[in-house]
């Protein structure tokens, strides 16, 4: 991921609860957990393929300076149960967006009104799901999980494959670096350097989730989300693949109450490599638009 490199002391700054806040169930039966940090306007965040709730870790200072945050782990990772392993099995997106609205619906009634969405990439994309499911999810910023364009593919289908062939044969240490080199971009020093990193055992553990991700992510197109009417902010990195610029300008155009912004010289990982810009963009958009 290209951009500025965040101090390893902002990383560790704040750090979630080790025990879920609590844990939800949805229309699938499957357990989410909910990891509960900071006051303020509650707002739900939602992380994207191979994460989990610890990818919030560099933003999660500032955000929780403002709001009370309530991050997920998606079935299949962390304190998540999870359903069908694959596709094949029954794996749909539809559940995914059913887990994310029940988890929306909690938050609103515990804290007694509407609550506000921000969903890195795939947690994006159940962001919208979602919100067409419940009128509990008030406001959402969706960094670069809009639908590819029209006629477009994020990822080729023969690297699906080769990360579903690596995930049988058991290594799905293997699986997880190949998806970090060819669809995020890594180098031996990035990969190295990941490698080290405290949460590569988790992101290990759930490699087998990004095969089935990867697949679903090519069902939906703009259009399906033609019709959500809540205020919705479209965040792109400026050095960003084109394909993730061009579905959320082709969505930001369909949608009643969108709006797309650039976060200058960032990637795909902006809340990491940009914080500040990420969590201006954020909390400025939160505070404006309608009820």
């Amino acid at each position: 991921m290209g951009g500025r490199r965040v101090p390893s002391d902002l990383k560790l700054a704040a750090q979630f609860p080790t025990q879920p806040w609590r844990r939800v169930v949805g229309p699938a039966g499957v357990p989410i957990a909910v990891f509960r940090l900071g006051e303020g306007p509650p707002v739900v965040l939602v992380h994207g393929t191979t994460s989990d709730h610890t990818t919030w870790r560099v933003v999660a200072p500032m955000l929780a300076s403002r709001f009370e945050l309530f991050a997920v782990d998606r079935r299949g990772r962390g304190a998540s149960g999870d359903g069908p392993a694959s596709i094949a099995d029954g794996y749909r997106m539809e559940d995914e967006y059913d887990d994310l609205a029940a988890v929306v619906e909690a938050v609103a009634d515990e804290r007694g009104g509407p609550v506000d969405v921000v969903g890195h990439s795939f947690g994006g994309r159940c962001g919208l799901g979602a919100a067409e499911r419940t009128p509990a999810l008030r406001r959402l910023v969706v960094y670069e999980g809009a639908p590819a364009r029209s006629g477009e593919r994020f990822e080729r289908a023969d690297l699906v494959t080769e990360l579903e062939r690596r995930v049988r044969a058991g290594d799905r240490a293997g699986a997880l670096e190949w998806f970090m080199r060819v669809v995020v971009g890594m180098d031996d020093a990035a990969i190295a350097a990941f490698r080290a990193d405290p949460v590569w055992p988790a992101r290990v553990a759930a490699a087998h989730t990004i095969p089935r991700e990867l697949a679903a992510a090519d069902v939906d197109l703009p259009a399906r989300f033609a019709g959500v009417r809540q205020p919705i902010l479209l965040l792109v990195g400026g050095e960003s693949r084109a394909v993730f610029r061009a579905g959320s300008g082709e969505l930001a155009a369909l949608l009643a109450n969108g709006s797309l912004a650039v976060i200058d010289g960032a990637r795909h990982g902006a809340h990491h490599t940009h914080p500040a810009a990420f969590v201006g963009a954020v909390a400025d958009f939160l505070a404006s638009g309608p009820l």
